[in-house]
């Protein structure tokens, strides 16, 4: 369905910085974010389509974003990531912990190091970022933070334990942040994307089975793809949500 997208003037040369900005869900918002002429960097382990995904940009005609390869299990690295986009382009405004990886696994096949792999990869460096970037936002009078949540957890879903541990924590990470971070004017709120038509998803877990299921599951009949769960993350980032905080905004076409 085409749709006539909001502008916010308030987003207009804010510093945003995006984990996992060069693809899928991440790479939508990085490009939402300079439409609206925010100045934004975004990190990645995928160094290749995230260079191209910078060309695209800045050949639509938008400032072209920052990008800076990194590992988020390495949080030394990620902490020089956003001390230098503080230092090169202004404190960091809006902070998007979208990174993730949901890979499938065996609840009898995990073993306790890749039990820490998951949860370094799709929780820690979410705290870590946040942890990181609030003297900035502090320092510029506040700011919005917005975690990635799930559905699958809310909706008892097995097959990746581990994953789904980490999305349940999110929530009670942000609501903590909220509170901790609220008196220096910074919030923090969850989006819970449903599932989304991003490549990846498409290539590995959509099949026939896969699309009875959306259409039996969801309110509303249309699949969910990446600029759904970007729209909700600009709206997020912008003044106009300036009182809401502590909350999960789930995008999921009506799933849970």
């Amino acid at each position: 369905m085409q749709i006539e997208a909001a502008i916010y003037p308030s987003l207009k040369g804010k510093t945003v910085f995006i984990t996992g900005g060069g693809s899928g869900i991440g790479a939508s918002i990085v490009e939402h974010f300079c439409a609206q002429g925010s100045d934004v960097a975004f990190v990645d382990n995928a160094a290749a389509p995230s260079r191209a995904l910078a060309d695209q940009i800045a050949a639509r005609g938008h400032k072209a974003p920052l990008f800076i390869e990194c590992d988020l299990r390495n949080i030394a690295d990620l902490q020089v990531a956003i001390a230098r986009v503080g230092r090169e382009h202004g404190p960091i405004r809006v902070l998007v912990n979208n990174a993730a990886d949901d890979d499938r696994h065996h609840f009898a096949k995990v073993t306790p190091d890749y039990w820490d792999d998951r949860m370094a990869v799709n929780l820690r460096h979410q705290f870590f970022a946040a942890q990181a970037a609030h003297p900035q936002m502090k320092a510029a009078g506040g700011g919005s933070i917005v975690n990635f949540g799930s559905i699958s957890w809310m909706n008892a879903e097995g097959g990746y334990a581990a994953y789904t541990a980490c999305k349940a924590a999110v929530h009670g990470l942000t609501r903590s942040l909220a509170r901790d971070f609220g008196p220096d004017n910074i919030r923090a709120n969850t989006v819970v994307p449903g599932w989304v038509m991003t490549e990846r998803q498409i290539k590995l877990w959509l099949d026939d089975a896969g699309e009875r299921q959306i259409f039996e599951n969801q309110c509303l009949k249309e699949k969910l793809y990446p600029p759904d769960i970007a729209r909700m993350v600009l709206f997020l980032g912008a003044d106009d949500s300036q009182l809401c905080t502590a909350q999960n905004f789930v995008v999921d076409a009506g799933w849970t």
